[in-house]
């Protein structure tokens, strides 16, 4: 930890946040005095309650304690050295660092988000295969919102006005929010977040950042990073930054695409494509019948929350099915033109709401999974993918009976880590059903 002694040291650190993903992707954690994180370092000090792990995402736990006994001692933190930043928007020195905890017999919380991805990972490196990912995260800039009966609206720009048509691509349209975007980028440099390009989406004040490529854990650490920083400048800026799947009526949803290759750990070569010729490997193919035949039951990783179905319809720049093509917009996996170094395939349907640790440990399962089995994928589509059947889960109970179900997935993921996202999503939909909507009131209350 001599590294995180010295980060904090050199930059005059005051507070140092420990942060833990849970499984809804929130950070939590804990926020000390620099010298006194230094003295916690040492005898296992830093910990937290177990169950901040399966806390729901309104804030309350299942009841059931076969998944985390709510009279359990705590568990242990260990930061990861890679991780420690500076947190750039606070007017005191302040650092941040993600954490891993572990129970006091040295052993990983299984449904830990950030294990989960790594167990996913070792998986890939006893083959010699390093899995390379970059993500595109989606995201509304919304007017502030007080009370959450009233629908959410575009906010007022320089301009004075509020964006009421589509801005797809729109370069003024994204100024229109400009300063708030240079903030953005400070902060990203001054993390060390790495992404790349910015464009405006099909939505009114929609947005997409794209990061640039890398290893999983560490992508994954950036987008949970990323998505906590655009939201703060967000409020710095007077607006809601969303990452809701559908946060709007009559808008398209967001999306966190994952792009994702396979490369040798020796010889670093693009396994996904011939070297000479550039052709599509027989790896490639099963990675993507994996993605084919596994996807639909790992949704509840891309596809976590009731309002993520909202988002997966026909014809609003989502997908329906698992089918794959080049360079196909409409598929759930599309393949984008590429020469043999960067070849890759685009999972297009995990949502911007997702946890990005699960969202990737989910994508590569079902890869491998592909690979080890030997699978071959169905024929590439051309046309839209929209004439053909619906066979993405529709519904959030769908997708967790599928999920439950999927021996494969348990043991690539762990059963213990299937059980808690059980539980979990049963007591956000418990809760979720017990919610009377506007709709019900106007079309059901006087005519039924």
């Amino acid at each position: 930890m001599s590294s995180i002694e010295d980060f904090l040291k050199e930059n005059r650190i005051e507070e140092v946040e420990c942060l833990v993903p849970d499984m809804a992707g929130i950070a939590r954690g804990k926020i000390l005095p620099a010298h006194k994180f230094l003295k916690q370092l040492d005898g296992n000090a830093l910990r937290i309650p177990e169950s901040i792990f399966v806390q729901t995402v309104n804030g309350s736990y299942p009841d059931d304690e076969n998944v985390t006994d709510p009279a359990t001692s705590d568990v242990y933190l260990v930061p990861d050295v890679d991780t420690v930043r500076l947190v750039p928007w606070y007017p005191e020195p302040t650092a941040q660092v993600i954490c891993d905890p572990y129970y006091f017999d040295g052993s990983p919380v299984p449904f830990a988000s950030r294990h989960v991805l790594k167990r996913v990972v070792s998986l890939f490196e006893a083959k010699n295969w390093v899995p390379i990912v970059a993500a595109e995260l989606e995201f509304y800039l919304v007017e502030i919102n007080e009370d959450a009966d009233y629908p959410l609206r575009p906010p007022i720009g320089r301009s004075g006005r509020r964006e009421t048509s589509r801005q797809a691509y729109g370069v003024d349209a994204v100024n229109e929010f400009d300063p708030m975007f240079e903030e953005i980028y400070d902060f990203c440099e001054a993390q060390n977040i790495d992404i790349d390009t910015l464009a405006h989406e099909a939505g009114a004040a929609q947005m997409e950042m794209n990061f640039n490529h890398g290893e999983a854990l560490a992508q994954a650490d950036q987008a949970f990073l990323f998505k906590r920083t655009v939201r703060e400048a967000g409020l710095r800026h007077k607006v809601y930054a969303t990452f809701m799947a559908k946060p709007m009526q009559g808008e398209p949803g967001s999306s966190m695409h994952v792009h994702q290759s396979l490369v040798d750990r020796e010889s670093r070569r693009n396994l996904f494509a011939t070297a000479r010729a550039g052709k599509d490997t027989s790896l490639f193919l099963s990675y993507i019948a994996g993605l084919q035949r596994h996807l639909p039951a790992a949704m509840p990783l891309f596809a976590p929350n009731v309002n993520s179905y909202r988002r997966l319809m026909p014809n609003t720049d989502a997908p329906i099915n698992t089918h794959w093509g080049y360079d196909n917009r409409t598929v759930g996996l599309r393949v984008p033109r590429s020469g043999p170094t960067s070849r890759r395939v685009e999972n297009r349907v995990a949502g911007a709401d997702a946890n990005p640790y699960l969202a990737l440990a989910g994508t590569l399962a079902c890869g491998y999974l592909g690979m080890t089995q030997r699978l071959k994928p169905r024929s590439p589509i051309e046309g839209s993918a929209y004439r053909l059947a619906h066979t993405l889960p529709r519904t959030l109970y769908d997708a967790l009976n599928r999920f439950t179900s999927s021996r494969p997935l348990k043991e690539v993921l762990g059963e213990t880590f299937i059980d808690a996202v059980e539980a979990v999503k049963d007591a956000e939909l418990n809760a979720y059903q017990e919610v009377i909507s506007s709709w019900e009131r106007e079309h059901l209350l006087l005519n039924v």
